[in-house]
Formats: structure tokens, sequence, C-alpha cells
């Protein structure tokens, strides 16, 4: 299970480029990959149904109870069934519904792909915070999916309010799953449901979960969310709602029902919600003139029947709640991807315009109709052979639970609008209409489009006729019980739920019969002013004023008041705790040698100075005095790694102010008044002295021995590596690692997103290298005259953009020479700083500053001849190889950054340890590299762009030419 999901997963990743490559062929390869993992479960059938539960464990975080648990039982097993299979067809459905070109046609393949992984992650996960993620994976998935047609505003706020709601649902259901996995002692959900804890937490625990449930099911007051997604593709809605996504709340609420159905108002809650989402589906259905609406809302429907049958939390309702499941996917399904031919061959899905499809398509038209009877219960479909268990389980439990009555009572109702909505439906869809003038074919699609609804109505038939074969294992997916379930079949004799199935279909068809010969709406409903989605949208709306109010009243725009404040709020928060506190060191050693006076004084008169600077330049650079004096105590108290890494970040900190301040008046014009340098003397003031008392009380407060003791010796023997800054880095803190590198790509993207005006991508290497090469080339062939400063030498690759006045042959040399000598000394810390001081951080970073050398020597046409890679890739690539180094040890049977490592002996040259921290170390240098390589190109070589296009100067994207060019970088006198 866990090698279908990574296969599916890496299939996700190459469906991008595939369909880009060679279009919407690759539908059916995608096809084929999920029509083989249906294969791969499908023949687990056997097992499956002697019993056997197949688990497959994986420790991820032992300590926090994490696993990567899977549990294939007779329930999840047809969950992945139907999860692998109907997404098969669509796919191939896919084939013909897309045209080559299309806008997001590879992106769309791609997630979903991505979808399909994660909905069968969810199905077969048995540890709650793994099925979590999964779950929360579908929300991203179906998010990206329903805006497919990001272009249009529909899809975006449809897609946005899907995930708004489903997000809400999921965190509540975050904090139930944590709540129930604490009181039952264990993250796995089967044993959680086969011990289940009681209690006032665990009552609302399960609440919690249901919250989620709902909202991913589009159960009422979450029914809204639902119709408005159908802006989606068709496929998008065939799948996700109606055969995967929605069904995701029904799968859990199947799961909780045998171990939480006597939790107080745990049945009525989900009957009565059940009640109103199928009754107000049923009735929105009927007054819905787009043929794609009337499905969607008929969905939600049969989604209240779900969650009402499955509420009831029976074992014999259970079995008629899995059977009405199948039968409403594979029905439903068919109807959505019907309305997707119907909308390419008509243009328009409003029933007051088609007219004579059924006589155009007939093919469709009998598919269709064969999905809309299973829909409305006819026999010898399965929807008729489901609803009938339904009615039959309903009858036998209400003697007992009262609860079931009621829901017995809802289901008759609101199947009879079932039955009016699907022939309304029909109707308006295939009927040829008098008075309406007959649709034109705009398009014809292939006949091969048929395949996938066709199969889909085919087991609507085959589950109807051979429903005896399907009982044993629904039967087994239901649970033992003391009384049985009836068994699923066409023929059970004249039951009273034969005569209630026969009742519901003569009344759907007179109120089909008698709506249909309306022209106005339909049916009666509220105004939409009284509607959940109207309720939604007026939340929202004074939520965004909300926060424009708050934003416009704390923020000014002004950094000094955010300061002021964060440090004034901090001053009082830790001043009052301090002033509170009695532990005061019993004493005080002012320095513990005569260097670190001497630091001291020259960082405080470098801060006292910087308040008296009157250029922005003099600032940066007195504050950065500060930070390389930090780097010298570091050296002092032993720590090179921190006094290393201290003052390479100091020196790239202090170019990035330098290329900011470039766009900033030279001088600091505006002077604060003196009751504002009163006010921040004073809170700078409090700073000082809180921060001192909070290091000494610090000082003073430890009584044990600190944990650092044992790094060594921890560092050794569980990373292999002498240096216990690196290890702490990239194995015993690894997952923090991780997510700084995630928050570095994250601040990286922010900073280019604000200063690139047209694309985020960089060209500037594309058209730079090649023709820096060649004219470099035929210089170095030349003999020029040494007398014109036009024709001096170059040095560096695109030295000759610069305008010879600001070039300097002496920087050239000295960069040609020392950036080599730079980019080997980054290796050198980065393959030693396992054991000596350095790293994968401090290598990238020695090798960022050779990258400003080559900048502020040649500007930004260099900056692009020496690195030719888009920064972003760069970055990516890094965060990969680092995800991919904590995750590998996973499939060898290791906790996630276990590390590994062979000592090779190189004879005379000495014993070379080889770890596989090193490899996540690696991707800590491509991600600092990457991003002071994006920081060049965004606050330097893209600013200087601008510059030029700003005075009228070359165009930018220009390819260099050998006659020298005006540039106005920082390669001369700036």
């Amino acid at each position: 299970m866990t090698t279908l999901l990574v296969a599916l997963s890496t299939l996700a990743l190459l469906a991008y480029p595939l369909i880009r490559r060679f279009g919407r062929n690759v539908f059916v390869l995608l096809a084929l990959a999920l029509g083989a993992a249906f294969v791969i479960f499908a023949v687990q059938g056997p097992a499956i149904g002697s019993g056997e539960i197949l688990l497959e464990s994986v420790d991820w975080v032992p300590q926090l109870d994490l696993a990567l648990t899977f549990r294939l039982d007779t329930v999840s097993w047809m969950f992945a069934l139907l999860v692998t299979g109907a997404g098969a067809l669509i796919l191939l459905y896919c084939r013909n519904y897309f045209e080559d070109g299309e806008d997001g046609l590879s992106r769309f393949g791609s997630v979903f792909i991505g979808f399909a992984a994660s909905m069968l992650g969810l199905v077969i996960a048995d540890n709650v915070y793994l099925m979590f993620v999964f779950w929360e994976a579908t929300t991203v998935f179906s998010f990206l999916l329903i805006g497919h047609a990001g272009k249009q505003r529909t899809s975006r706020s449809a897609a946005l309010q899907a995930l708004m709601v489903t997000t809400f649902g999921g965190l509540a259901m975050l904090v139930g799953l944590v709540i129930l996995a604490t009181a039952a002692g264990t993250p796995n959900l089967s044993e959680i449901i086969a011990g289940p804890p009681t209690g006032t937490l665990a009552t609302v625990a399960v609440y919690l979960l249901l919250a989620g449930a709902l909202s991913k099911s589009a159960i009422f007051p979450f029914h809204f969310w639902l119709p408005g997604a159908m802006a989606a593709p068709t496929p998008v809605s065939a799948y996700l709602h109606a055969a995967a996504m929605v069904k995701a709340g029904i799968y859990l609420i199947a799961r909780l029902g045998p171990g939480f159905g006597d939790v107080p108002g745990y049945r009525e809650t989900l009957v009565v919600l059940g009640a109103i989402t199928m009754l107000s589906g049923g009735i929105r259905a009927l007054k819905q003139f787009d043929i794609k609406l009337i499905v969607a809302h008929g969905t939600v429907s049969q989604l209240g029947l779900l969650v009402m049958v499955l509420g009831v939390a029976d074992p014999r309702t259970q079995v008629a709640g899995l059977a009405l499941l199948f039968a409403h996917a594979i029905a439903k399904a068919p109807l959505f991807l019907a309305v997707g031919i119907i909308d390419h061959c008509a243009g328009t899905r409003d029933l007051r315009k088609l007219s004579g499809l059924g006589r155009q398509l007939p093919m469709l038209a009998a598919v269709t109709a064969l999905a809309s009877a299973s829909m409305a219960g006819l026999p010898p479909l399965i929807g008729f052979v489901a609803k009938e268990s339904a009615f039959t389980e309903l009858i036998a439990v209400g003697a007992e639970r009262p609860i079931a009555v009621l829901a017995f009572a809802a289901v008759l109702l609101g199947s009879v609008l079932t039955v009016a909505y699907m022939v309304r439906f029909l109707w308006g869809a295939f009927a040829t209409k008098p008075g309406t003038q007959r649709c034109t074919m705009l398009h014809r699609d292939a006949p091969s489009i048929l395949i996938a609804p066709a199969v889909f109505v085919v087991l609507v038939i085959a589950g109807g006729v051979a429903a005896p074969l399907l009982d044993p294992w629904i039967q087994r997916a239901a649970g033992p019980t003391a009384d049985p379930a009836e068994h699923l079949a066409l023929w059970h004799g004249l039951t009273p739920a034969l005569w209630a199935s026969l009742g519901v279909l003569a009344l759907g068809a007179l109120l089909a019969w008698a709506l249909i010969r309306r022209s106005s709406a339909p049916v009666f409903s509220l105004p939409e002013r009284f509607s959940a989605s109207h309720a939604y949208w007026l939340l929202t709306h004074w939520i965004d004023v909300l926060a424009v109010r708050l934003t416009a009243l704390t923020q000014r725009g002004s950094l000094p008041f955010y300061l002021a404040v964060i440090l004034a709020v901090m001053v009082s928060a830790l001043g009052g705790t301090l002033i509170l506190s009695e532990s005061l060191p019993d004493q005080l050693v002012l320095t513990s040698s005569p260097a670190q006076l001497s630091i001291a004084v020259v960082m405080i008169a470098a801060a006292v100075f910087a308040l008296r600077a009157r250029t922005r330049f003099q600032a940066v650079v007195l504050v950065g005095v500060t930070g390389y004096g930090m780097a010298a105590i570091f050296a002092l108290h032993g720590a090179p790694d921190l006094a290393l890494t201290q003052a390479l970040v100091e020196t790239v900190t202090l170019i990035a102010f330098i290329l900011v301040i470039r766009r900033l008046p030279q001088h600091i014009g505006v002077r604060a008044t003196r009751s504002r340098r009163l006010i921040r003397a004073l809170i700078g003031t409090g700073v000082g002295v809180v921060l001192g008392l909070l290091a000494l009380i610090s000082l003073g407060a430890r009584v044990a021995d600190p944990i650092s003791l044992n790094m060594p010796e921890l560092a050794y023997e569980g990373g292999h590596g002498a240096n216990v800054v690196n290890v702490m880095l990239v194995d015993i803190r690894g997952w923090d690692t991780l997510g700084e590198l995630s928050v570095i790509l994250a601040a990286a993207t922010g900073v280019a997103s604000l200063v690139f005006l047209s694309t985020r991508v960089d060209t500037m290497p594309k058209l730079t290298r090649r023709a820096a090469r060649s004219q470099v080339n035929e210089i170095l062939r030349r003999v020029e005259d040494p007398n014109d400063p036009a024709q001096r030498r170059t040095w560096l690759l695109a030295g000759r953009n610069l305008d010879p006045s600001r070039r300097s042959i002496l920087l050239e040399v000295v960069v040609r020479l020392t950036f080599h000598a730079l980019i080997l000394l980054s290796f050198y810390l980065l393959l030693t700083g396992h054991n000596t001081p350095g790293g994968g951080f401090a290598g990238g970073l020695v090798a960022g500053l050779a990258l400003v050398a080559r900048y502020l020597t040649g500007g930004r046409h260099e900056l692009g001849a020496t690195v030719p890679i888009d920064a972003g890739r760069i970055l990516g690539a890094g965060l990969a190889i680092a995800a991919t180094t904590a995750v590998l040890p996973l499939f060898f049977g290791q906790s996630a950054l276990a590390s590994a490592w062979i000592d090779l002996d190189l004879g005379p040259l000495g014993v070379v340890p080889i770890v596989t921290s090193t490899f996540f170390d690696i991707g800590v240098y491509l991600v600092v590299f990457g991003l002071v390589l994006d920081v060049l190109r965004s606050l330097g070589a893209e600013i200087d762009e601008q510059e030029e296009k700003d005075l009228g100067g070359d165009q930018a994207d220009a390819e260099p030419t050998p006659a020298p060019t005006v540039d106005l970088g920082p390669g001369g006198a700036r």
C-alpha cells in the first residue's frame, strides 16, 4: 500500500511534463495507472473476503505516536476500489472531454492524480494523524481542481468557498482526533473504534469529528458549497462530488457509527441534519433550470440520505447505507459525465433551450436514462436494491429506535423528490419540447467518450442483477450483529419495503408530471437572502470589513510605530514577570576575558553613533559593527561555527541592506521631534534593561546540568560527526532545519514578488551567457589598444557591458582570481562541516558572497552569465533534496532523518567518513545559495533594469553586443 501511494504520488509529479509534451493522450496512460491500482486491490479480494486484514506500518516519529499505518479491511477495500476504479474511468473520459492546448491542462492532470492518491491514502490510513494529512490534502487538491478555470471569477470564488468551509471542518476534526487518540491511548482508528473512550471529552471529540465529516460531505448547514463547486469541469464534478471527495465524510461516519453510536445525541444529530439536507436538496433540485445544478443539488440530497441511514448507527442500517453509497457513486458519476457531453454538443445546459437531443444522441440518452432510473430506484438496477434495503432496515430498526422512524419518513419524502427531479432532468435534457427550437449540434464528441459512462451503467445493471453476489461483502463490511440485515436481492416478496418503493415511484412520477407542465419556476422556495449560501457570503463580507478597519487602525505604514508597539509589549510582559521574580544570581561576573570588554565598548560605540548617523549608509554599516562584534564574542567563547555563520550572515545582510537603500534618499531627512526621541529612548532603555536582567536570571536559574553536556557523545554516536552544531542542524533537529528551509523559500518568493514587475521567472541568464562567452572569446583573440579605455581587456564574462568609466581593472582581476577559490572554499565547508567548523549553511553563504563579488564588479549581466539557472529552481532543488533525504530512511525500515554512514579508507590519504546527512546538508547549501542569488537578482539586477528603463537606458532584455553600453549597476563608482 505504501509503495502504491508513492507510485501514484510520483505519477502526479510526472503527469505535468508528460501532458505538456504529449497532450491529452497522456490521460489514457494515467487511466491505465489508476486501473492497475484497481486491479491490485481487486486481487486482494479473496483474502479480504476470508476475513483477513492487511496491515502496513512504518515508524515516523515514534515519540509522538506518528507512524505511516495503513489498514485494508472490507470497508477500506471497497472504498479503495471505488476511488481507483472511478478515477480510471473518469481519466479515460478526460481524453475526449479536453482539447489539446487548453489552459492549465497539464496542471489539471497532475492535480487529479494527486487528489486520487490523497483520497486513496485517506481511506486506507489507520493512524488518525496520517488520515488527517490525507484529509487536508484532498481539500487542497479539490481547491485547485474546482478553480481550474482560474481566470473566471465564479471558479475562483467557488474554489475559495469550498476550501474555507472544508478547512474549517477539518481543523475542528483535528482537535477531535487529538482528544480521542489521547483518551484511547492509541492513534489507530481501528483500535479507537474497538475500545471507544467515554466521558465528556470523548463526547466533545466525537462531535468535532462530525463537524469535519459533515462539512466535507456538504451536509446542512455546510451544504451550500457543493452546488457552487459545479463551476469546476465536468470530470471534477463526476469524481470529487459523486465518487470521491464528498464520500470522505460519509466514510468517516460509517467508521464512527459502530463505536460511538451510543454517544448522547449522536443518532439524533445525524438523522435530523441528514433529513434537512435531503429535503432541501431535493426541493432546490426541482427549481433549477441548469441540468448540471439539478444533478448537483440531487447529490446534496442523496448525501443527506446517506448520513441519515448511516447515522442510525445500527449494523443493519450500516448494510443499507454502504449499499446506497456505492449505488449513488456509480449512478451519479455517469450523470455528470453525460451533462458534460450535452454541454459540449449543444453549447448550453439550460433545459429551456434543450430540445430533441434524445433523437440526436440516442446512445447517450439510453445511458443517462439507465443511470437516472437507478437514482430514482427502478428495478432491476442497483439503486432499487439499495433503496429497498434502506426501507427494510429502517422499518426493522424503527421498532427499537424511534429515531429510525423519523429517518424512514424523511427517506420516503426525499425519495419522492428524487424521482421527480430525475424525471424532470431526463425530460429537460433529451425530450423534444413543443415551441422550443431543436438543438443544433455545435460539436460532436468521439464515440469513445461514452466508454466511461457506459461502464458505470453496466455496473449499475450488474449491481442490481447480481446483488446476491455483492451481499457477502457489504454484510462483512457492516460487521457482526445479533440481528443480521436482510440480504441484498431484487425480490423479497410483497414486503412493506416493496410497497414503499412502488408508492415512491408513483408519487414521484405524478409530481414530476405536474411540475413539467409549469412553464415558470416549478416550486416555491425561500428568498435567497435566507439561504445558507447568503449567510456565508454575509459572514465573509463582514469579516473583510472588520479586517480592513482593524488594519487601518493598526497598520499605519509606519515601521517605527510597529516596532514601538512590539517592543513596548515585550517590555511590559517580560518586565512585569522579572519584577515578580526573585531568582537573581548570587554573584555577578562582569567579564571572563579582557577582550570581551573591548569588544563591548566597540559595539556600544557603534550603536550610539548609529543613532547620530546622518546617512542611511552610515547607519547600516554601524549597525553591522554590532553583528561582527557578536561574531567575535562567539569566537572567544569557543564557538567557531557560530562565529563563522554570524560573520557570513552579517556580511550578506549588510549587502542586502545596501542594495535596498540604493533606491532611497541618501540622507535621513526626517528628524524625530523631541517628544518622540524621548519615547524611543525610554523604550530602548527598557528593552536593554529587561533583556539584560532576563539574561542574568536565566543564567542564575539553572540548577541542573545542561543537556548540552551529552551533545558531543550523542552527535558522534547518532550522527557520526564531531561538529556538534552541524550534526544538530542536519540530524538531531533536522525537522526544524527542514521547516526553516521552507520559510526561507517562502521569504525569497515574497521578496521577489514585490520587486519583479512582469514575471517571477528570471530570463536574464538565457539572454546573456551565450553572448558573453562569444564576446570574451573574441576579445581574447584580438590584440587591443591599451591606450583606449573602451578596449581594455575584460577579466569577467560580461565585463564589456559596463561603461568604461565605471570599470575597475583591479576589482575585475581580484574577483577573477578569488571567485573560484571562494567556490572551492564553500565546497570544503560543505563537505567537512560534519566534523570541523562549517556545513551547508556556511558553505552556501560563502558561495553566495562569491556571487556578490561578481555582481558588484560586473553588474547584472555578469550575474546572469555566472549562474544561468533560475534562482527558484535552485531553491526548489535544495528543498527537494533535503526533504528526500529526510523521508528516504522510511523505505529502509528506519525513522525519518535516520543517518547511516561508512568510513572510506583511502590509504595514505586517511579515512573519509561518508554520512547520509551530508546529502541533507547539500540541500541546505543549495537553498542558502539560491536565496542569495534570488536577493541579488531581485534587489540588485531587477532594480538595475528598472532604473535603466526609468532613465531611458538600454532595453533590459536585449543581448549584449561587443560595443560598450552604459550600465548603471553597482559595478563601478556607485
